[in-house]
């Protein structure tokens, strides 16, 4: 394997600060698409509790329909039961014989009854559901009809909404896609000859931040990003570019306004040709 091409340190502070003013243009095209991606992960989140939920309500009608097929059957058989006891009377040589047969009809008669209420319960509680996926109409408390909508009309309306967003956010990313690519390959290239350990140090920065200022320039006598006065000596240190150093109250990487404005202006040269 080739070994990477050992550069000089100030033009490591040149790849790491090029490094940063990329991943800052990036951060900015990001930035551009404000909450919109979010929005749409939640929103897809909640089209897909609603589909889970619409599932559960089809499931459970389904759970009904059973119930009044099997308490159909139960009649039917009761029925059937009824009939042949009922003819079986017509045979009996006792009145006790009767009288068992007559508690038998009288048994299945119960089961017929409980059935029908078992069938009428069912069918109230599929009413019911349905009415969750399908919409229902009710009264307010002015007595006015209002209609309710229902699980698949509020999954449509969602999927709609999404749609919306999606477009919207696809046009946001058409106009700055090219550059974004571009900007992403240009990261990787200094990625690959920044030392490991350095870039580390960068990335690590970068999430401590909330402005993801890994790499910092001086300015009037300051550190950009926490503000505080570098001492004149070490400010010496980082125009001659001799070593990587480190701001103390922020643990940024510093480097000097001079070459942080020759930098800008290359990068900024090649975002014009993108």
């Amino acid at each position: 394997m080739a070994k990477t091409k050992e550069l000089s340190v100030e033009d490591k502070l040149r790849a790491i600060y090029d490094l940063q003013l990329i991943d800052s243009k990036v951060d900015e095209i990001k930035y551009t698409r404000g909450e919109l991606p979010l929005e749409i992960e939640d929103m897809e989140d909640e089209i897909e509790g609603l589909i889970t939920r619409k599932q559960k309500l089809e499931d459970k009608i389904q759970e009904q329909k059973d119930e009044i097929a099997k308490r159909k059957n139960i009649k039917e058989e009761a029925a059937k039961l009824i009939k042949k006891y009922t003819e079986q009377q017509k045979n009996v040589r006792n009145n006790r014989e009767f009288e068992a047969l007559s508690k038998e009809i009288e048994y299945q008669e119960l089961e017929i009854q409980l059935a029908d209420k078992k069938i009428d319960k069912a069918n109230e509680e599929i009413e019911k559901l349905t009415g969750m996926i399908k919409g229902y109409k009710t009264t307010d408390e002015g007595g006015k009809e209002v209609k309710v909508k229902g699980i698949t009309e509020i999954i449509k309306e969602r999927k709609e909404n999404l749609e919306h967003k999606k477009t919207e956010l696809e046009g946001l990313m058409k106009e700055t896609e090219k550059q974004e690519e571009a900007l992403k390959a240009k990261a990787e290239e200094l990625r690959k000859i920044i030392e490991p350990h350095l870039l580390r140090a960068y990335d690590r920065l970068r999430k401590n931040f909330k402005n993801g200022l890994a790499v910092v320039s001086i300015e009037r006598g300051a550190s950009g990003g926490s503000y505080f006065t570098i001492p004149v000596q070490q400010q010496l240190e980082i125009r001659q570019r001799n070593r990587i150093v480190i701001d103390e109250h922020s643990g940024r990487i510093l480097v000097d306004g001079e070459l942080a404005r020759e930098e800008k202006e290359k990068i900024e040269d090649l975002l014009k040709d993108l």
